[in-house]
């Protein structure tokens, strides 16, 4: 295979071949020193899936993007048409800057604060608080140390201080964090899943001393982390057993009588709030798109856990480390990450053909409005001739056509989500859901009213849909 390189201040670009079934599919990745092979694993997904290798002046269907897009490719990114695909979300910064998210009046993010603007307030919760350790980060989030309060530069600017989790859940000795993959399929209406197959597991390099942090290495995670096969109380579950990474810490604790299923309602509910405490700012950064849902984004949480498996969100990252040129065998995890993310989102199809040929014929038989249709029995009823009911507002004819796109495509995404799990909307019961059938959520816009209203009745039809 010949490959072309043209450089610019910005990025380096892989033509496609230059023979190519006219109908197969195209992908164009842009980035900086693709030739260190850090991409090597999104290629590889993206050529397994019945893709051909393109630029950024052939005819693409799915745009892959190490950096942030909406500047340097504006113009393109402003002219794509309804097939083409982004991996990147218009206002994605709103979660994954460093201080804007921990600025966030969340529950799951440690107490911050911004300076030098919040100095004052950052002194007066310290009289109160003198027990209580701090960091002092960046945007780049290089150069952290835990420090008292007299150590802690107040002039730095665009800088924020954090509060230190001193008593953190250690396995042998180690302090650790978990980092979640997590799917942006829709931000109107919002739709967020993750990777529940496994997770990035990542233990320090030295044992946690409480009160002795002259040695970074013993609480911070570093490019030459522990993984999981090095832990000796994991080693029986991860080597032996086969367990994923998730499963070996988890059988870790349950032999420590802890549960882990607090860790996981924590980590659920700790997404949903992130990302709807920034729907505002991302609904706004997307209103210039003429089509909004061409853009999707697979970001990694990372989170700590205290030793009362209380769970701390420590950052959220853009274009998450996906490379193995440390440990080679992340290669499976990084892998089935990047396959799970492209079918939940329709760029992994069945039907391997670009996205600009799709027929009419062949949209619907993938998915028609019998298939999104929810309660025959009420939208048959003389109640619903009209639209004005709520349990009517689902019936196909009172239906508009961004809102049936909507549940055509959340349909295909139940479909292909493999291992992706639905954080929002979020899960119900079948118990749940009817008794909540015919409500309209307060504080949401109609069309995420009416998609979440949408899953209650999938639910209630089948039990599948409820998860």
């Amino acid at each position: 295979m010949q490959r072309i390189h043209m450089k610019n201040q910005h990025s380096e670009i892989f033509e496609p071949q230059s023979l190519v079934e006219s109908n197969k599919p195209i992908y164009w990745i842009n980035a900086r020193h693709l030739h260190t092979g850090y991409l090597d694993h999104v290629m590889a997904v993206f050529d397994r899936i019945g893709y051909s290798k393109g630029g950024p002046d052939s005819e693409w269907d799915v745009l892959w993007s190490h950096d942030y897009p909406f500047t340097e490719l504006q113009d393109k990114i402003s002219k794509m048409r309804s097939h083409q695909k982004v991996n990147h979300i218009p206002g994605s910064g709103f979660i994954t800057n460093k201080v804007t998210l921990v600025l966030s009046d969340i529950e799951y993010i440690p107490k911050a604060f911004q300076m030098p603007q919040q100095k004052f307030s950052f002194k007066q919760y310290v009289k109160e608080h003198p027990e209580k350790l701090w960091v002092q980060k960046s945007n780049n989030h290089r150069g952290i140390h835990v420090r008292n309060v007299e150590e802690l530069d107040f002039s730095a600017d665009n800088t924020f201080v954090q509060e230190f989790i001193q008593n953190p859940y250690l396995v042998d000795g180690k302090k650790f964090d978990i980092g979640i993959y997590t799917v942006v399929a829709s931000v109107d209406p919002l739709r967020v899943y993750f990777y529940s197959g496994d997770c990035l597991i990542r233990y320090c390099g030295k044992e946690y001393v409480m009160d002795k942090f002259d040695d970074v290495n013993t609480y911070v995670v570093t490019d030459d982390y522990t993984p999981t096969w090095k832990m000796p109380s994991l080693q029986k579950y991860y080597i032996d057993m086969k367990f994923s990474h998730k499963e070996s810490l988890y059988a870790h604790m349950r032999s420590e009588d802890l549960d882990p299923t607090k860790v996981d309602r924590q980590i659920e509910d700790a997404i949903r709030k992130v990302f709807l405490s920034k729907l505002p700012q991302l609904r706004q950064s997307l209103e210039k798109y003429q089509h909004k849902n061409i853009f999707f984004e697979l970001t990694r949480f990372d989170f700590v856990l205290d030793e009362d498996l209380n769970l701390y969100l420590m950052e959220v990252n853009m274009s998450p480390n996906l490379s193995t040129g440390h440990f080679a065998a992340n290669k499976l995890l990084y892998q089935q990450v990047i396959y799970n993310t492209l079918s939940v989102v329709d760029v992994a199809r069945n039907i391997p053909v670009s996205l600009k040929l799709s027929t009419e014929d062949q949209e619907l038989m993938r998915v028609s409005l019998r298939d999104i249709q929810t309660d025959p029995e009420a939208c048959s009823s003389e109640e619903c001739k009209g639209c004005h009911e709520v349990k009517c507002q689902l019936c196909n004819r009172c239906l508009n056509n961004e809102v049936r796109n909507a549940l055509s495509d959340s349909f295909l995404e139940h479909l292909n989500r493999r291992q992706m799990k639905r954080v929002y909307p979020e899960s119900l019961t079948r118990d749940e859901s009817m008794r909540y059938q015919d409500a309209l959520d307060d504080g949401l816009p109609t069309n995420d009213k009416l998609l979440r209203k949408w899953y209650r009745s999938k639910c209630i039809q089948e039990e599948s849909w409820c998860y």
